[in-house]
C-alpha cells in the first residue's frame, strides 16, 4: 500500500570539473613533451652510432693501407737482402712490423663488427634488418647522412651570444615548465574539493487504485535539491598543503633546470670548439708535414741513405697520426651532436664567418 516511484539523482560538481579538465590536458601536454625528448633522444643517440661506425670503418681502412705499404716494404726488403745491400735482420724487421699491422687490422675488423651491432642494436628495428652506413635510411628531409655540421674553419661565435637562443628549445626547460603548470593545476582541483556539490533529484510517485481509500490512482512528479560533501569534518588541508609544497617543489627544480642547462650548453659548446681546433691542426700542419716525412723516409732507405729501423719507426709514426686524424674527425663530429644533444636542436644554426 506504500507509494512507489521512480526517478534519477544526480550530484553536480561546483567549480570541479573545469579544475579537473584542465589538469588533465596540463599532464597529456606534459606526456607529450617527455614522449618528443625521448624522440630526440634516440636521433642523437643513432647519429652518434652513424659516427663511430663511419670511424671505425676508415680506421679499418687506414690500418689495411699501411699493410699494403708494408708489404711493399717487405718485397723491397728482400729484393735488397738478395742482392747483400743491407743484412738479413732487416728481413726479419720487416716481417715482424708485417704481422704486427695484420694483427692490427683484425682488431679494427672486430672493431668494425661491433659499430655496426651497437648500430643496428640503437635503431632496433623489429623485423632484423641489419643496416649499414652505406644504406640510406633516413629521409631527404632529416639530412642525418649529411649532419650538416659546420665547416671547422669557420670563426665561430662565442657561448654569450648563443646561449639564448640554445636555450630556447631544451627539452627539460619545457619539461621543468609543464611541472609548475601542473602542480598549479593540481593544487586547483584538490582546493575545490572544499566547494559543497549539489544534488539534484526528480521523478514520478503513485499508488495503485487498489491501494487508496477512494480507489482512484495517485500519482504526480516530484523534484527536489540538497547541499552535499559540505567539509564540516574534514577540510582537506593536509592534502592542499602538499599540493602546494610539489608547486614549490617544480618552481625550484625549473630555476635548478635552468642553471644546468647553461653549464650543460656551455661545456658541450667548448668541447665542439676544441675538437675544431684539434681537427684544424691535423689537416694544416700534423697530416701535410707527416705526408711529406713518410715519402722522404722511404726515398732515403731505398737509396741506402737511412735504415730500416728508422723507416719502421717513422711508419709506425705515421698510422698513429692517420689513425688519430680520423679520431680527431668523429670526436669533432661527436662534439657537435652533442652539443646539438644539449641545445635539443638537430636543426640549430651557428651564425659562423668563414675564414
Amino acid at each position: 500500500s506504500e507509494p512507489r516511484q521512480f526517478g534519477l539523482n544526480q550530484t553536480i560538481e561546483i567549480a570541479k570539473r573545469g579544475a579537473r579538465k584542465n589538469l588533465a590536458k596540463s599532464s597529456l601536454k606534459l606526456t607529450e613533451k617527455n614522449v618528443d625528448y625521448t624522440k630526440f633522444d634516440l636521433k642523437m643517440d643513432v647519429r652518434e652510432a652513424y659516427v663511430n661506425l663511419v670511424a671505425t670503418k676508415s680506421v679499418q681502412e687506414t690500418l689495411q693501407q699501411q699493410q699494403n705499404l708494408q708489404e711493399e716494404l717487405l718485397e723491397i726488403v728482400k729484393g735488397k737482402v738478395k742482392a747483400g745491400k743491407v743484412p738479413e735482420i732487416d728481413l726479419i724487421q720487416a716481417e715482424i712490423a708485417l704481422n704486427q699491422m695484420i694483427t692490427q687490422v683484425n682488431t679494427a675488423k672486430v672493431n668494425v663488427k661491433s659499430a655496426l651491432s651497437n648500430f643496428n642494436k640503437i635503431i632496433n628495428n623489429p623485423n632484423k634488418i641489419t643496416y649499414d652506413s652505406k644504406d640510406n635510411i633516413f629521409d631527404e628531409e632529416n639530412n642525418f647522412i649529411e649532419m650538416l655540421t659546420p665547416n671547422p674553419t669557420s670563426k665561430f661565435p662565442a657561448i654569450s651570444e648563443i646561449l639564448d637562443e640554445a636555450l630556447e628549445n631544451r627539452y627539460d626547460l619545457q619539461i621543468a615548465k609543464q611541472e609548475i603548470d601542473v602542480a598549479e593545476k593540481n593544487l586547483k582541483v584538490i582546493a575545490r574539493q572544499r566547494v559543497p556539490d549539489l544534488a539534484v533529484l526528480g521523478g514520478f510517485a503513485f499508488q495503485g487504485a487498489q491501494h487508496t481509500t477512494d480507489n482512484r490512482f495517485n500519482g504526480g512528479a516530484y523534484v527536489g535539491a540538497s547541499v552535499v560533501n559540505i567539509p564540516l569534518l574534514y577540510n582537506y588541508g593536509p592534502e592542499i598543503k602538499n599540493a602546494a609544497l610539489k608547486l614549490q617543489q617544480a618552481e625550484l627544480n625549473y630555476k635548478s633546470t635552468k642553471n644546468k642547462a647553461e653549464k650543460d650548453v656551455t661545456t658541450a659548446y667548448e668541447k665542439f670548439l676544441t675538437a675544431a681546433e684539434n681537427l684544424n691542426d691535423y689537416e694544416s700542419k700534423i697530416m701535410t708535414s707527416s705526408d711529406e716525412l713518410i715519402d722522404i723516409s722511404i726515398k732515403a732507405y731505398e737509396t741506402g741513405k737511412s735504415d730500416l729501423t728508422s723507416l719502421i719507426v717513422m711508419k709506425q709514426s705515421y698510422k698513429s697520426i692517420l689513425v688519430g686524424h680520423t679520431y680527431a674527425l668523429a670526436d669533432y663530429y661527436n662534439s657537435w651532436t652533442n652539443f646539438l644533444r644539449e641545445v635539443n636542436d638537430e636543426n640549430f644554426k651557428l651564425k659562423v664567418q668563414e675564414l
